[in-house]
């Protein structure tokens, strides 16, 4: 298979179908717009399983997304995609940038969920944007940024519901779309890199926020949440 795109947590190659692509999951974690990194031993592993685990209920519950089938400890089959540049954040409590930038209480329940774009582009650090931005940009119009805006609290409400039945709190999450022919579907990945997870009693942090602030194991930490979904996987 040709290695088409590296991030900093993925690769993706070019099967022999043009519309299917394969999904590998990398052991680094980035933080601080890829300040900070480090490999954590088969980090990769977890994420697919969890990821795949999470587009498998979207799925189910009539998300459409890109995700096909995962194929090994580290991979999946995808569809192909042409990415929409921008990052969906759907908060349902305050922490993060949110507490950094209106200077709201950490922890404190939103009246609603709170759904924010930013700008995929590491060279101007992922600066937020709103719709009209979007618009400005040619990234998507009104109709389109309507649509994600719908999926994605869709998504939040399925999402909600996944967690709270292992009894963690879904504080925030970042997902991304693309366009699979005319259709607006879900993308990337969604696992404890890319959301903030607390422990619905204890408060205690089951995500990337871990490594960032040098706050825990972070392989721990993830391996429960596999333990939690009652996910078995060897040698990890």
């Amino acid at each position: 298979m040709k290695l088409i795109l590296e991030g900093k947590a993925k690769k993706i190659f070019q099967t022999k179908k043009k519309e299917v692509l394969v999904q590998y999951f990398k052991d680094s974690a980035t933080a601080f717009n890829n300040k900070k990194k480090r490999n954590f031993k088969n980090k990769g592993v977890i994420n697919n399983l969890i990821s795949s685990d999470i587009f498998t209920y979207l799925t189910k519950n009539n998300i459409k997304t890109h995700f096909i089938k995962r194929i090994s400890s580290r991979e999946q089959l995808i569809r192909k995609l042409k990415i929409i540049p921008i990052e969906v954040v759907i908060r349902n409590f305050s922490a993060g940038s949110l507490v950094n930038r209106l200077g709201i209480k950490r922890g404190k329940k939103l009246k609603e969920p709170l759904v924010e774009f930013y700008f995929k582009c590491d060279a101007l650090n992922d600066p937020i944007i709103n719709d009209d931005h979007i618009m400005l940009l040619n990234i998507a119009n009104k109709k389109d940024i309507a649509k994600i805006k719908a999926i994605g609290l869709k998504v939040n409400k399925l999402l909600l519901k996944y967690f709270n039945n292992i009894n963690i709190v879904l504080v925030d999450y970042k997902m991304e779309f693309g366009f699979l022919k005319k259709n607006i579907v879900l993308g990337d990945e969604i696992s404890p890199d890319s959301c903030r997870l607390w422990d619905k009693k204890t408060k205690i942090s089951f995500d990337k926020d871990i490594f960032r602030e040098n706050k825990g194991n972070l392989l721990k930490s993830y391996l429960e949440v596999l333990k939690r979904l009652k996910i078995e996987v060897e040698n990890v």
